[in-house]
């Protein structure tokens, strides 16, 4: 692969490692260490949605990691973070790591995974261990992760969905993600459009590894999900989903000088987007190119049929005047 191949809008594009073999690696980022690019995500298996035992997207295999050196050609570096075969354990699969995020602690000189843990087997709910926030660390990128158990954060009245941590100049790291709270009156035990849906920003501790009780609720990202964070020249950026499933729909971008103060809706940033469908994805992550300016948003093309065969869309993020961004479809790309 010479450049990112994303094909027609409707297309499903194949992305291969040096072995030859597909990249699985769902929902995940791109992480930076010692000169190499590391990919990681989920591992899908390769049935459809709903089929079988749960269907494809749920994972028995785990977090898998790739690095690169040119973001063009993937080396697979083994599972990170492991299914178990005990019944008994937390990670018996099938089950869910859902968009799992790495950021390195400078102090503990840790890297700390956070993800949307959703236990066996794997159906999205909203009892214990099924709408929670799964932690695990380790030593070194791309090594075993720890596993240290799942939790809730602001309270326990909130359920866990879409999630994404970012680590901002300072050193000090946020968790975003989606909190629902079900409807009293009426119940929503299918995790529906009813009661409070919103997008939250929670600042983690010092090591990364537990929720402070700062927060700040993002009003005007009520019914999103699937957030990816970026910063230039003095704003933060949100780039959003709205709840539709599987299904794609139109992407929306918030913006705020600040994390934890108040948040603008700027609107949909994909440009000739005439489907609305975020062309045909759904955002997933935002990392900088190391020694460039430009930031390059994960998008991805859920294939249902076979989830094996999904896609990933990589585009540049335009940073407009004004504090606006535009993402532009391009079928194929490099930097050159």
């Amino acid at each position: 692969m010479k450049a990112f191949c994303h094909g027609e809008i409707n297309e499903f594009i194949e992305w291969y490692d040096t072995d030859g073999n597909i990249i699985n690696a769902s929902d995940g980022g791109v992480i930076y260490v010692d000169g190499k690019y590391h990919w990681y995500g989920m591992a899908f298996r390769p049935l459809p949605m709903n089929s079988g035992p749960n269907g494809g997207q749920m994972t028995d295999t785990g977090v898998v990691m790739y690095e690169s050196t040119d973001l063009l050609n993937w080396k697979y570096e083994g599972v990170i973070l492991e299914i178990s075969n005990d019944p008994t354990s937390e990670l018996y699969g099938p089950m869910r790591f859902e968009r799992p995020k790495i950021i390195y602690n400078d102090k503990t000189k840790q890297f700390v995974l956070w993800c949307h843990y959703v236990k066996y087997p794997g159906d999205h709910g909203n009892g214990q261990g099924d709408s929670d926030m799964g932690l695990a660390v380790c030593d070194s990128v791309n090594g075993k992760y720890r596993w240290l158990g799942y939790s809730k954060p602001i309270d326990n009245n909130g359920w866990v969905r879409d999630m994404t941590v970012y680590k901002d100049m300072d050193g000090e790291a946020y968790l975003i993600y989606d909190r629902h709270i079900a409807d009293p009156l009426l119940g929503d035990k299918t995790g529906g459009l009813q009661g409070d849906r919103c997008l939250y920003v929670v600042k983690l501790s010092d090591d990364y590894l537990s929720f402070t009780s700062t927060y700040k609720r993002i009003e005007s990202a009520a019914w999103r999900e699937a957030p990816a964070v970026a910063y230039k020249n003095g704003y933060y950026y949100i780039v959003t989903s709205g709840l539709t499933g599987w299904e794609t729909n139109q992407a929306k971008a918030f913006r705020t000088r600040s994390l934890l103060d108040t948040w603008e809706d700027i609107g949909d940033p994909c440009v000739d987007d005439f489907t609305h469908t975020t062309f045909n994805t759904q955002s997933t992550n935002i990392f900088l190119v190391e020694g460039t300016n430009t930031q390059i948003i994960m998008l991805e093309r859920h294939n249902t049929s076979n989830f094996l065969k999904s896609s990933y869309v990589w585009l540049p993020i335009n940073f407009n005047e004004g504090g606006t961004i535009s993402l532009h479809y391009k079928k194929e790309w490099n930097f050159e």
